[in-house]
Formats: C-alpha cells, sequence, structure tokens
C-alpha cells in the first residue's frame, strides 16, 4: 500500500507572496529581527497564520544566528520549587516566542558542566543557572566572558557581574527561628539535603551552596539572640532521600536530646521529616514544632498545616526570564540583582516548647 504523498511545506516564499511583500522582508517578519513598519509586519503574520506556516527552526538559526531557545539548568527538577520557577521562565519565555530546554544537574558540578556544554553545543541563546556550588565555578565565568547571556536563578555568585534573582534567605530563616524561640524553643534544629565536607564548626565558607549558606547564618543569629549555646551542633546536612539519611532522620527524633522544634531547610525534605515524625509516634506540634521553606501544596492540607516561609518562587523564574530575554533583545544595561521579598504563612504545626515532664502548651 502506498503512502500519501506529503503536503508540501510552506515556505518564506509562499508567506511573502501571500502578504505581497518580498522574500527579505517575510524573513524579517517572521525571523525576528530587522525592522519593518506595523502595517508590513501584521500582513506577514496574517499570511502566515492563513497558510499555516511553520518556520525551519535550523534554517532560521543559519539566518538570524539565534537559535530561539534558551537553556535552564536546574539542581532538582522534581523539587516542587523547581517546578514553579521553571514555569515562571516558561511562561515568560513563551511570549517572547522563545523555547526553553530543561536540563537537571541533580545538585552536582560535574552535571552542571555537562550540561552546560551540551547547551551551548545546541548553540542556546542564552542561559539560566541555579549554581550546584558557589566554590567551583570555572565553567560559569567562562560564560559570563562570552557573548552568551547568563543569569542565575535563587543562588547568587557576588564574583559574576551576571543579572541575579534571588530571596532573602538570611532574612527569611532569622524570622522563622524567631518564631520558634519565641515559643521558647531551645533545642531548635536546622535540617537540610545539602552535603558538607567535613564538620560544620561554624565555618560558613565550607557551605558551597549560598542559599544554605545564608539560611544557616540567619537560623544561627537568631539562635544566638536568643542565648542558645553553640547552636552549630543542630545543624544536620545531608538529609536526602536515601536510607542512611532516613535512618539518620529517625536517630535525631528518637534521641535522648530530640530537638523540639525543627526548621527544614525545603518542603522535600519537611515532607519526609513530617512522615518520620508520625513514624516515631511524636505529634505535632505537641512534642515537635515544624517550619519549612516553601509553600508547598501538601502544606496546606496535612493535620496540622504546616507553618511555612512563602517565596515567591513563580516571581522568581518569571523575572530571571524576563531579565534574560531583555539582554537578548540587546539591553546593554549594568547587571541587576533582585531580591525579592518572602512571607511566613502561621498556621497550626509551631506549638510552645514541652517543659522538663514532657508537657506542652497550647500550640498557636
Amino acid at each position: 500500500m502506498k503512502r500519501p504523498p506529503k503536503a508540501p511545506s510552506i515556505t518564506v516564499s509562499d508567506v511573502a507572496r501571500e502578504a505581497k511583500v518580498s522574500k527579505a522582508t517575510a524573513a524579517r517578519v517572521l525571523g525576528g529581527y530587522g525592522r519593518v513598519s506595523q502595517e508590513v509586519r501584521d500582513a506577514v503574520l496574517e499570511a502566515a497564520k492563513a497558510l499555516d506556516y511553520r518556520p525551519n527552526e535550523l534554517a532560521r538559526s543559519m539566518t538570524t544566528g539565534r537559535s530561539g531557545s534558551i537553556g535552564v539548568v536546574v539542581g532538582d527538577i522534581e523539587n516542587p520549587f523547581f517546578a514553579l520557577a521553571v514555569r515562571g521562565i516558561s511562561d515568560a519565555a513563551r511570549l517572547s516566542g522563545i523555547n526553553v530546554i530543561l536540563v537537571n544537574s541533580g545538585e552536582e558540578v560535574e552535571a552542571e558542566k555537562n550540561a552546560i556544554r551540551v547547551l551551548m553545543a545546541k548553540q542556546v541563546d542564552g542561559l539560566i543557572v541555579t549554581p550546584a556550588q558557589s566554590g567551583e565555578i570555572a565553567h560559569l565565568e567562562e560564560i559570563a566572558r562570552s557573548t552568551c547571556p547568563l543569569a542565575l536563578l535563587d543562588r547568587a555568585l557576588p564574583e559574576l557581574d551576571v543579572d541575579t534573582v534571588t530571596v532573602d534567605d538570611r532574612d527569611a530563616a532569622l524570622n522563622a527561628t524567631r518564631i520558634l524561640t519565641r515559643a521558647g524553643h531551645r533545642r531548635i534544629a536546622y535540617v537540610t539535603a545539602a552535603l558538607l565536607s567535613g564538620d560544620f564548626r561554624g565555618a560558613e565558607s565550607h557551605i558551597n551552596t549560598s542559599t544554605v549558606r545564608e539560611r544557616i547564618l540567619g537560623f544561627l543569629a537568631a539562635c544566638r539572640e536568643a542565648g542558645i549555646e553553640a547552636p552549630e551542633r543542630n545543624i544536620h546536612f545531608g538529609s536526602g532521600r536515601s536510607e542512611g539519611a532516613h535512618a539518620a532522620m529517625h536517630a535525631l527524633l528518637q534521641s535522648r536530646d530530640r530537638p523540639t522544634a525543627i526548621l527544614a531547610s525545603d518542603s522535600v525534605v519537611a515532607l519526609d521529616l513530617f512522615k518520620a515524625i508520625r513514624q516515631c509516634g511524636l505529634n505535632i506540634p505537641r512534642d515537635i514544632s515544624l517550619i519549612t521553606f516553601h509553600d508547598a501544596d501538601w502544606t496546606g492540607v496535612t493535620t496540622p498545616p504546616i507553618t511555612v516561609i512563602d517565596q515567591p518562587v513563580y516571581a522568581l523564574g518569571k523575572s530571571v526570564a524576563e531579565l534574560l530575554i531583555r539582554r537578548l533583545k540587546g539591553d546593554d544595561r549594568p547587571s541587576e540583582r533582585i531580591v525579592l521579598p518572602t512571607t511566613i504563612i502561621e498556621r497550626m504545626s509551631v506549638g510552645h516548647a514541652p517543659d522538663e515532664s514532657g508537657q506542652a502548651f497550647e500550640s498557636n
């Protein structure tokens, strides 16, 4: 049985003929470069729509020197935070007719380097990166020196003079921890999936991720403000999805000096903590108070609902994409460092610290 012949592709020449303009003029309109009158632009776009014209991306990139796409490298696409941020990026890019190529680094710097090599080989017009580490950034410095615009999402690198959009992580952690100290808590743990090489003894420079470092600094500041001695002892790294991490989490909750309150670094860690607390037969907030970064969907429907640090995640993604798109359009103003505010949504997961007998006051 013979296959029906393929319908001929609609070309720029066909659109030009339909719009009664030259091929070069039609190419400028369809390629998004050069200048034409609004009347001509409307005629070409109307003709393209009538003919169901679909651009040949390879041919367009050869003509314009642009691929019409940007590369985005994030740490963990399974984390709801990054999923929502990428949605903000994608929506802003779509409005400008730009495609998004998403790559997950798994928070590993070598994977990040490889992702950037692949994206550059695909000739993306710009890059948005959430750096896996702040201690190994030579590959990002190389991009920043090139003609390919680079913008950073969520994590700042002071050494790089590029557009950056973050939140004030230190202030957010400070205010969240104050809620716990003002409720009488003294044994407060900060739990994060981030890894640390060697022991943590207050040497913040050993932390290679800016968000982790800033949140820990805010946590420590609030603890010291409340007169809590050696709060560094209560920082727990490596609370990821491995069996070892889960075992360590249970050991923490079952220890003699278990914390009476926990600040979780993100909603993924917080959900694991929530499950572990239940599995250990403990009650929120009677036995343990819990606050987490990021207002994930689940935090508002649990019993009790969880107090959260609400980050403007969608706005983070949208803002960083808009900055990058501005560069793609030729804007050469000095780089911007935008810091978006956070808010704390107080729910029912914070109660007063238990007294020595283990009894707690009524929750807030």
